[in-house]
């Protein structure tokens, strides 16, 4: 299942959330709408959905349905494929390796981080468990993201 929403402001500014849990992907998208920059969401709940959606295979053929993301958030513990594994087949696509992924997970692990960082994740983020640190990083991934960075420029 996947969901989206999106604001007026700026609909090219374009963000693939990949999150099973309903209550963090919630929180998420609460922080992301109250940014004065909020981008595109799309939501995909497992690895299989996001390959889908980014191969635009199955119900996601349609470009409308799926737009190219100019950027990846990606919880590693995904049921079926899991993140590591979506992780490593986009930066090995000559196609998608340029889309930032930002690894967004509760996995503090040395050895998660340092495998996530070899594959080839842009950033590495453990969620907090504080409400208000939370938002915090939310606004500023928005903002370093989607203001700051220069991101690559879909044409397809």
């Amino acid at each position: 299942m996947t969901n989206s929403f999106s604001t007026p402001l700026r609909q090219t500014r374009s963000l693939l959330v990949v999150e099973d849990s309903n209550e963090d992907f919630e929180a998420l998208k609460r922080f992301l709408m109250r940014s004065p920059i909020a981008p595109n969401v799309v939501r995909c709940m497992n690895g299989e959905q996001a390959l889908a959606f980014l191969y635009r295979t199955g119900s996601y053929v349609d470009r409308k349905i799926a737009p190219r993301p100019g950027l990846i958030v990606l919880d590693l513990n995904l049921p079926g494929i899991d993140g590591r594994e979506v992780l490593c087949q986009i930066k090995q696509d000559a196609k998608l390796k340029t889309i930032p992924i930002v690894v967004f997970t509760t996995s503090n692990n040395p050895k998660d981080i340092q495998e996530c960082y070899q594959y080839g994740a842009n950033s590495y983020i453990v969620k907090p468990i504080d409400f208000a640190q939370l938002k915090r990083d939310v606004q500023m991934l928005v903002d370093y993201w989607f203001e700051v960075a220069t991101l690559h420029d879909w044409e397809d």
